[in-house]
């Protein structure tokens, strides 16, 4: 007998021994089913978001619902603490893998035997919610594309003209009430083994078409998907199970294609002037991915042929290397995609060690645009904002995203290797030890630091002993974007980016080098970290490069009020806000509506492995986005030239100067040559 969704008009006490009212919440769905019938039966008949994997055997505990007493005016029905029967042997004999809490049910054992509300708790909805703060991931609604299902089937007899496929799924049928369309090629070589192995107990899984992927002998509990954000400089990914939505192993390495070049385009010209070079390229990021996918699993305690899914985004050149295709049409005019849509292949394909696995490749918005900034959108969601936000990630290519829920703009710059510590001086990659902040006293012109792996400032107390094991040698990303700035507000740079030679004569800390000089931040001897006049320039050329895209983007924007400012991308998350905005890094806004976001690219490819409905809405939200290619825009040169001063040649910046005391500009004489200039509160 069906279950029937009930009428409001027609709600009343059930009949003791007839049909019975079902009230779930918090969705609310009701209806009537038959005495006797299980809650689980009648979640599945009603629709209610009921998880199960075992199919009501007790076995996987994760139907466990909490039965509510008393009287419900908004159903007008009143429940009896008896109106789910006795506890079932499988509950009170119930060994599952989930414990069975305190005044829950299990809705595969739980009788209706009378009008009943059940509340459906987080952790038994197949499509809950989940948060993940150390990710940085938004509150989401799990809505996976895998569905695991244990079955039992009966042994074969010789005689029956059946095969293992239709056997599988005469059984899902019969014990899910669910019609499996069909198991794909890759997936027939393992249903016999298993259902052989399992003894006719076999855990299948099912893709959001119907399809049998996967099967395990004997009952399996969780599958698994990674998320892989490709950068030129990191990978980074992380390990999720389908079923919870729980993260539960994350890693990282660099990406080994950096012994190819620094940056995106030398690796290009790689390929251009390598025969082979392409598949060279592909295979060293492939192994790389492979073996964190090793890592992850086996941090997790978990094993390869669970892994079901991997989601990867990366910038268009990452994009097409992992996917084998030549990358040199990017590295050239018109930068010409193969391909704007998301690519779905067979872990295989792509030489990941994954059996049951396929990959979905995340879609690119442009030639120098791709799908880590399509993940970046996702999380962060300029497109349903009320509010014009920027969306920076900072990184070797920086890309640029403006808009609000009405029109989207993006754009990269080529910002180059500086950000990151290279073609500096004294710059390294952030690693313990490297100089990673610092402030600049404005009247002695003296500087303290903080390096990773401590955290004291150098003029703490402590700073001696907890920097004892650590190898002060140079500054990272993060340590160059302070120091430049912190040298600007103390007077030791003008806003031309020159060190002020003059202040030798003040300060130890500026010293002479050739015919330019540089800034002593640390170290005694011949064992100095210095800031070179060169290593200034590499940054305002690389800030000039990335907010010469910025306000490229605000001009065909209309000119638009910028509401807030997020700083994306592993390097983009260590950047001190203010200092950005010291440096013209971005525009000028009131500084708590700036914030770094960490890998946003991470977070949203996350997102896009763990609902179907956020994969469909990042594929939706890069086709609306209004592409902007720098390298061809006849403003970008001109924009450029304004964005090398500090922090720029001609926008105003009323918000940052009521935060810091910004220097004079420098005063220009008679012959238009440059003067000395004066600075607030510095004799000179």
């Amino acid at each position: 007998m069906a279950a029937k969704v009930a009428d409001v008009d027609r709600l009343g006490d059930g009949d003791p021994m007839g049909d019975h009212r079902i009230v779930f919440t918090p969705s609310g769905l009701n209806g009537t089913v038959e005495h006797g019938t299980t809650v689980l039966e009648a979640a599945r008949r009603l629709g209610a978001d009921l998880d199960t994997v075992c199919g009501g055997r007790g076995i996987c505990g994760r139907c466990q619902v909490v039965p509510a007493n008393g009287a419900f005016a908004k159903w007008g029905i009143t429940v009896d603490a008896d109106s789910l029967g006795p506890a079932a042997s499988i509950e009170t004999d119930y060994r599952g893998n989930r414990p069975l809490l305190d005044r829950h049910r299990l809705g595969c054992a739980a009788a209706i035997v009378g009008d009943v509300v059940v509340d459906i708790p987080p952790s038994s909805q197949r499509h809950r919610q989940v948060v993940r703060k150390d990710l940085d991931l938004p509150p989401m609604v799990i809505d996976p594309s895998f569905t695991l299902w244990y079955v039992e089937v009966a042994k074969a007899e010789l005689g029956d003209e059946s095969t293992a496929a239709r056997i599988l799924a005469s059984a899902i049928e019969q014990q899910h009430g669910h019609v499996p369309a069909s198991a794909p090629f890759p997936v027939l070589a393992s249903l016999q083994p298993a259902i052989d192995r399992g003894d006719g107990a076999v855990t299948v899984a099912i893709d959001e078409r119907d399809r049998i992927v996967a099967a395990w002998p004997g009952f399996v509990d969780a599958a698994f998907g990674v998320a892989v954000d490709v950068g030129s400089t990191t990978i980074a990914g992380h390990l999720c199970d389908l079923t919870t939505g729980e993260v539960v192993a994350s890693a990282g390495r660099m990406n080994p294609q950096i012994k190819f070049g620094e940056d995106l385009m030398s690796r290009v010209s790689y390929v251009m002037m390598n025969p082979g070079g392409d598949r060279e390229l592909t295979d060293t990021v492939r192994g790389a991915l492979d073996e964190l996918v090793g890592e992850l699993v086996e941090q997790a305690g978990a094993s390869r042929d669970k892994v079901l899914e991997v989601v990867v985004v990366g910038n268009p050149i990452m994009h097409h290397i992992v996917l084998g295709i030549d990358p040199t049409p990017l590295g050239q005019a018109p930068f010409t995609l193969a391909t704007n849509e998301a690519v779905v292949a067979l872990a295989a394909q792509l030489d990941l060690a994954l059996p049951n696995a396929r990959c979905w490749v995340g879609p690119c918005i442009a030639g120098h645009v791709g799908a880590d900034t399509a993940a970046a959108i996702l999380a962060e969601g300029p497109h349903r904002s009320d509010t014009m936000q920027l969306l920076v990630d900072v990184g070797t290519n920086a890309e640029i995203v403006l808009g609000d829920r009405a029109r989207q703009f993006a754009a990269s710059s080529p910002t180059g290797p500086a950000f990151e510590g290279a073609q500096i001086s004294s710059g390294q990659r952030a690693t313990a030890g490297a100089i990673e902040g610092v402030r600049i006293d404005p009247v002695t012109l003296e500087p303290r630091v903080k390096v990773i792996g401590a955290d004291v400032w150098s003029d703490d107390p402590g700073f001696a002993e907890a920097t004892r094991r650590l190898d002060i040698s140079g500054i990272c990303g993060s340590g160059i974007i302070d120091v430049v700035a912190e040298m600007f507000l103390a007077g030791v740079i003008d806003q031309d980016g020159v060190i002020r030679g003059e202040l030798a004569s003040r300060t130890d800390r500026v010293i002479e080098q050739g015919r330019t000089f540089s800034y002593v931040l640390w170290g005694h001897g011949d064992n100095l970290i210095t800031v070179t006049q060169n290593d200034i320039r590499a940054i305002q050329l690389a800030k000039a490069a990335l907010r010469a895209g910025i306000d490229l983007l605000v001009e065909h924007a209309g000119n638009p009020q910028i509401g807030e400012v997020r700083l994306a991308g592993a390097f983009g998350a260590h950047i001190d806000p203010l200092h950005a905005m010291v440096l013209g890094l971005v525009p000028d806004c009131p500084l708590p509506n700036v914030r770094a976001v960490g890998n946003s690219a991470g977070t949203g490819a996350v997102q896009a492995l763990l609902s179907r409905t956020l994969r469909a809405e990042m594929e939706q939200a890069v086709r609306e986005v209004v592409k902007i290619e720098t390298a061809t825009e006849p403003r970008f040169q001109e924009l450029f030239v304004s964005a090398m001063a500090l922090p720029h040649a001609s926008a105003p910046a009323p918000n940052l100067a009521t935060l810091v005391a910004l220097p004079e500009p420098m005063e220009r004489n008679d012959t238009g040559g440059r003067a000395r200039r004066r600075r607030r509160g510095v004799a000179e």
